[in-house]
């Protein structure tokens, strides 16, 4: 096995691929390498700074950490989606190609069977296969769907180089089977309504962010069937009566809420008898 190097990962995958024929496969596996190649020569990324593995309906692409990442975000936000606009207006409906991508950076080694081992290869490769990934590219009219991770978010995209705006990527957290991943995902998140602006999910108070929702208003006494609208209400439920919401016991020269004065007897006063 050689050294772990530092890389440039580009992984781009064609949607619904095993719904196709042999035909379909054969024609679209043509068509997915022929984007790669013309947007990482439009990047100027020639032959000898990357390597690439076939993966039957994705490529994998490990690049020298010496080409320029800025370039390659470009093409891919701008000539992939203009190639593949121009390949789907001409093809039918069996023929039309959709393409999920991953850009991450990390080291990778190479072995002596030409396996690629990494575990930032392997958290790139769970970016591409995640639901959300897959759910942004199903939901768009876009024939691509483009994720960063990470690391190479904070690295390059965050600095919002000529034509890879910072602001069009927002913060995404896919489940993988090693927990959670975070990414940046071009575009719309799937549904948006439910997450914040960054695309995480926005803490629900009194659920796990230690915050309690304030008391709602006390609903008022329920009126007593026959009482004078607005009036005072008296109440006997088998022990002492209420009057107005309050307990009346004793003597009374006065009761809150209500309209009565002088002396009221209702109930024992002092000692009594009952």
């Amino acid at each position: 096995m050689t050294n772990p190097v530092n890389r440039t990962i580009l992984l781009l995958d064609i949607e619904r691929f095993s719904d196709r024929d042999d035909v379909e496969q054969a024609y679209l596996r043509r068509m997915l390498y022929d984007i790669t190649d013309r947007a990482l020569e439009s990047a100027g990324i020639d032959e000898t700074l990357r390597l690439r593995a076939d993966r039957g309906d994705s490529v994998m692409e490990l690049i020298d950490a010496n080409a320029p990442v800025t370039a390659l975000l470009r093409s891919l936000l701008a000539e992939v989606p203009a190639q593949l606009r121009t390949l789907n207006r001409m093809a039918s409906r069996s023929a039309q190609i959709r393409l999920r991508g991953v850009v991450a950076s990390g080291w990778v080694a190479v072995d002596e069977r030409d396996g690629w081992v990494g575990s930032d290869l392997n958290h790139a490769c769970r970016l591409l296969d995640a639901a959300l990934l897959r759910a942004a590219l199903a939901e768009r009219t876009d024939d691509l769907a483009l994720c960063v991770s990470d690391a190479l978010y904070a690295g390059v995209v965050r600095h919002d180089h000529p034509g890879v705006p910072a602001d069009a990527f927002h913060a995404v957290t896919v489940e993988s089977k090693n927990g959670p991943l975070t990414a940046w995902l071009h575009g719309p998140v799937p549904g948006a309504q439910n997450h914040g602006e960054k695309g995480d999910e926005v803490p629900v108070p009194g659920a796990d962010s230690g915050e309690h929702p304030a008391p709602g208003p006390t609903a008022p006494p329920a009126p007593v069937a026959g009482a004078p609208s607005g009036g005072p209400v008296f109440q006997f439920n088998g022990g002492s009566p209420a009057f107005g919401g309050s307990l009346v016991g004793g003597d009374q020269h006065g009761v809150s809420g209500g309209h009565v004065t002088g002396d009221v007897h209702l109930g024992r006063s002092g000692g009594e008898p009952a």
